[in-house]
């Protein structure tokens, strides 16, 4: 395979699942505001920025509602934005027209051109319409990339970006740790922004509580959305990929750093994720950047990996 043809299924893969987060977490927090009226809407709205990576005070942006979406829903020049996203996908798409199904390109080709005529709606219900649409339209995207793709190269990279953008979207939604800053609420809210609720409830039967929810969305096998999962999913695709190993080991840097992350999750105790969220977190974000720049120097062009800041 290409190396252009690799690269553009890797982003289109990670466009598309951070469209589909982001829009999932924009429309829990929305609700959130409309269900409490107790809510403080700046903190609220400022934790919701914290997860994007923007700096509301060096933008001089008024952490509101408002505000907020305009930023990261609609606004096509930030690189975190719903829309800048679908636009990406759309792009590398065009890249990448020859490897993936005419099902995919209609639904991806369809939604870019429907995305001025969704951009251009006022606030309020209409935000979450917008939200609904987003995730109706990439979840369909991914659908028909899971039963229309071949299991070859192509497919292989599209889960590595769609696996990675996934592992990483979940780490600074616990990074912001709205738990913390909303009260006894904070974790189903947590929860509900990953769709990890009822899969939560079905597992540990009993109320949500910090330690329980970071178990579940950190080193649960199970759960498609976990942190483990995902990077766990990243190693099987690499180890597909190139399935050489010498008589030492992995001689693959990108291998070998996946593989380290995944080995710390499974062998780590939630009383220390506990104890030290923070530092952990950051860890893991770090591990993340180091596994994206691994993986540009191994089979792409070198590239500067996407910043969520501006």
């Amino acid at each position: 395979m290409l190396s252009r043809i690799a690269e553009s299924l890797y982003w289109m893969g990670r466009a598309c699942e951070r469209a589909e987060d982001t829009a999932r977490l924009l429309d829990v927090h929305y609700h959130v505001l409309l269900e409490d009226r107790w809510a403080d809407e700046a903190a609220a709205c400022r934790v919701l920025l914290d997860v994007m990576g923007v700096d509301a005070d060096a933008l001089d942006l008024e952490p509101n509602p408002q505000t907020v979406t305009e930023l990261l829903a609609y606004d096509r020049d930030f690189p975190g934005s719903i829309a800048r996203a679908i636009t990406e996908a759309w792009n590398n798409a065009r890249g990448a027209r020859e490897s993936i199904s005419s099902e995919m390109w209609e639904v991806l080709n369809s939604t870019h051109t429907d995305l001025g005529r969704h951009i251009g709606r006022p606030s309020g219900p209409a935000r979450h319409d917008f939200f609904l649409w987003v995730k109706e339209r990439t979840t369909m995207l991914s659908g028909l990339a899971d039963s229309t793709l071949s299991r070859d190269d192509g497919w292989r990279f599209f889960i590595l970006g769609r696996n990675l953008e996934r592992a990483d979207m979940t780490t600074r939604l616990l990074s912001a740790r709205p738990g913390d800053a909303w009260g006894p609420m904070g974790w189903t809210t947590t929860l509900r922004c990953a769709s990890a609720y009822e899969a939560y409830l079905r597992t540990y039967r009993r109320a949500v509580d910090a330690s329980t929810a970071l178990e579940f969305l950190l080193l649960d096998r199970l759960f498609p959305r976990s942190v483990f999962f995902s990077l766990d999913t990243v190693e099987r695709a690499l180890a597909e990929l190139d399935p050489r190993a010498g008589r030492v080991g992995v001689d693959d840097e990108v291998r070998r750093r996946v593989g380290r992350a995944v080995a710390e999750l499974e062998f780590l105790r939630i009383d220390d994720v506990v104890a030290d969220l923070p530092t952990t977190l950051a860890r893991l974000q770090n591990g993340l950047a180091q596994i994206h720049e691994a993986l540009n120097r191994r089979y792409f062009r070198e590239a500067r990996a996407v910043e969520w800041s501006v």
